[in-house]
């Protein structure tokens, strides 16, 4: 007999035992969670957390693995990093902000006497991202102290940073490519159009706005490929300028055995690292193990390790403690890093979010310590409204009084320049990517799909464009009219805000837009960015618009504060010693890590559903390398 036929009676006990076996299960839960919880804890309190990490010793060699991607900012919570980490899963980033601190503060610390560059696993990362690093390690150079560089296979990137050492090493089985810059991309329209069925839409202003391309061509237009090769050509130039400076080695010699590459292999016997050595590109091929005694020679045995003496960046850093934010009275720099696309909304790290990005700002501006903000971009854009948000709290900062000047990072294009006009000064890398000032939208759809399955659509509406924008119809020629009229519009304000940030015309800034890519020195040249120079040259710039005196203020990252607990995981996940109880607490609070975008998705991510009007303006510039 099933419960609805029972008595009344017995539908009580029963739904009294329900709730009774609830209410054990979610005690005996939250009881587990709480063991869970402060077990790791009582552990900590036992082996001692005043300990501390093990001392930097004399004769230390600083080792920087440069494994992973190169990254202004985490795009993953401290607390998902940490945990992510003792697990072994997601994305391996380094902090650019924590390889230049590490290296200043090594330049002048008498038990650092070397660094060790490894570069294996070292991920693509952007020029002036590159380029900001080979200063510092130039820097550390000039104070009179050794750079060895090593790795197994060094692919260009990794070999542009490794080429600044005093020795560069690889194995005998390793190799170093040097094969120019290439941009190619998938494109759709076929697919989509003949085979699916799916009926593109795209509205844009300027012949160069090649974002979009893909879902209407089969193939690059020839004003893509002439943008796209004009400035990858300028960053290319200036690419092997550099390593040829830093190696000594003639330019026009590194051209001929790039461009005599295959010959040059098939001379040497197929041996890529023998070929690496003859071509100077590195002082001496040896294994792992090898670098090690040399290293132990040069410096000191670490008898416990049965190794080099050394120090890894890490753990250097666990012992440069920063200063408390909330007991440095001192004039303060805030600097906010606005990375990723740019959205709707409130947005995690390594993503701007209009609401967010925009919160931090007026954070910096509402705190009295805070004197001047430098905002660190780097981001290809995104959305239009959203970059119009933040643009606006950099005026307001400006309008309370305090100076904003721009960093330029590895890309700050079409909207990523949207967020930058308006500042004090923009300064960008040589190498940076920025320009795309230009507007588009994509609206798709889809009654050819519909009709291959035997769907169609039909209604009636009020109005002659009721219902236009719903992509199970064809898209009505007036509706076009009205999203290109906006689209246009969207345009002359964006040409219209740099004339004016820019003290220009918009007819003058026309033509030096229209989605056009420049590098950062194209870009200077066309009054586009005020200064050349990476962040150091930045904050200086900032420091001195707030009259700030050298050495008598402090500089301050503006992010989201971590609560006690939060502060607590990734204060252990910080010293080698207790990653064996983070390993312990990390299965049961997993779950948030960001699972890695397929490419197509990345494209279409400011299509989703959450749009606020049935089809969106994008400033976005698909540019980055």
């Amino acid at each position: 007999m099933s419960q609805s036929q029972a008595g009344p009676i017995r539908r009580f006990f029963v739904g009294l035992w329900n709730v009774v076996n609830f209410t054990r299960r979610l005690v005996l839960n939250l009881v587990f969670i709480g063991l869970l919880l402060l077990v790791p804890i009582f552990f900590l309190a036992l082996i001692g957390l005043s300990s501390g990490v093990k001392p930097v010793a004399e004769q230390s060699a600083l080792v920087i693995r440069l494994d992973g991607a190169l990254v202004e900012q985490y795009s993953a919570h401290p607390v998902d990093r940490v945990l992510n980490q003792a697990m072994g899963q997601g994305r391996i980033e380094t902090q650019l902000r924590d390889i230049l601190r590490a290296i200043e503060a090594a330049k002048d610390d008498k038990r650092i006497d070397r660094i060790v560059l490894v570069t294996d696993g070292f991920q693509a990362a952007g020029f002036a991202a590159l380029r900001d690093v080979a200063a510092a390690l130039r820097e550390f150079r000039a104070a009179g102290k050794q750079v060895v560089a090593y790795g197994t296979d060094m692919e260009q990137r990794a070999y542009y940073l490794a080429a600044q050492a005093d020795e560069v090493y690889i194995d005998p089985q390793g190799a170093v490519i040097l094969e120019g810059l290439g941009r190619y991309r998938m494109y759709y329209r076929e697919g989509l159009q003949d085979k699916l069925g799916v009926d593109v839409h795209l509205f844009k202003v300027g012949e160069y706005k090649s974002a979009a391309e893909p879902y209407i061509l089969d193939a690059a237009s020839p004003e893509a490929r002439e943008a796209d090769l004009y400035w990858m050509g300028d960053i290319w130039n200036r690419f092997l300028d550099d390593i040829a400076a830093a190696r000594g080695i003639e330019r026009g010699a590194l051209d001929a055995m790039i461009n005599e590459l295959p010959e040059r292999v098939q001379a040497a016997g197929g041996d890529l690292g023998r070929l690496a050595l003859e071509e100077k590109l590195v002082d001496g091929l040896r294994t792992g193990h090898e670098l090690e005694q040399m290293l132990i020679e040069r410096g000191a045995l670490d008898e416990e390790e049965n190794t080099f003496r050394q120090v890894d960046m890490r753990t250097y850093l666990a012992h440069m403690s920063l200063p408390n934010i909330a007991l440095d009275k001192r004039p303060q720099v805030a600097v906010v890093v606005a990375q990723g696309e740019i959205t709707y909304g409130q947005q995690p790290p390594g993503t701007v979010g209009g609401e967010s990005t925009s919160a931090l700002l007026r954070q910096a501006r509402e705190d009295e310590n805070v004197k001047a903000v430098l905002l660190r971009v780097d981001s290809p854009g995104g959305g239009v409204f959203p970059s119009e948000q933040i643009r606006r709290e950099v005026e307001l900062t400006q309008a309370a009084g305090k100076p904003v000047v721009v960093s330029m990072g590895n890309v700050a294009a079409s909207g990523g320049y949207w967020i930058s006009m308006n500042a004090d000064a923009i300064y960008a890398d040589e190498s940076t990517i920025t320009g795309s000032i230009g507007i588009f939208g994509l609206f798709m759809t889809g009654p050819r799909v519909l009709d291959k399955l035997g769907i169609s659509t039909d209604g009636v509406g009020t109005t002659p464009i009721a219902g236009a924008f719903d992509p199970t119809r064809p898209l009505d020629p007036k509706v076009g009219v009205i999203i290109q009229s906006v689209i246009e519009k969207g345009y002359a304000d964006f040409i219209g805000k740099v004339a004016e940030a820019r003290e220009s015309s918009p007819e003058q800034i026309d033509v030096h837009a229209r989605g056009r890519v420049w590098s950062g020195a194209q870009a200077k040249e066309r009054g586009l960015v005020d200064e050349l120079g990476g962040f150091a040259a930045a904050l200086d710039a900032v420091a001195a618009l707030a009259k700030l005196e050298e050495g008598k203020y402090g500089v301050r990252y503006i992010e989201r504060p971590l609560t006690a607990f939060e502060q607590f995981i990734v204060n252990m996940g910080g010293q080698a010693r207790y990653e064996g109880v983070v390993r312990l607490l990390a299965p049961s609070m997993l779950g948030l890590d960001r699972s890695t975008a397929e490419t197509l998705e990345q494209e279409l991510r400011w299509l989703d559903a959450k749009a606020r009007t049935p089809y969106r303006a994008v400033a976005h510039c698909l540019c980055d390398l």
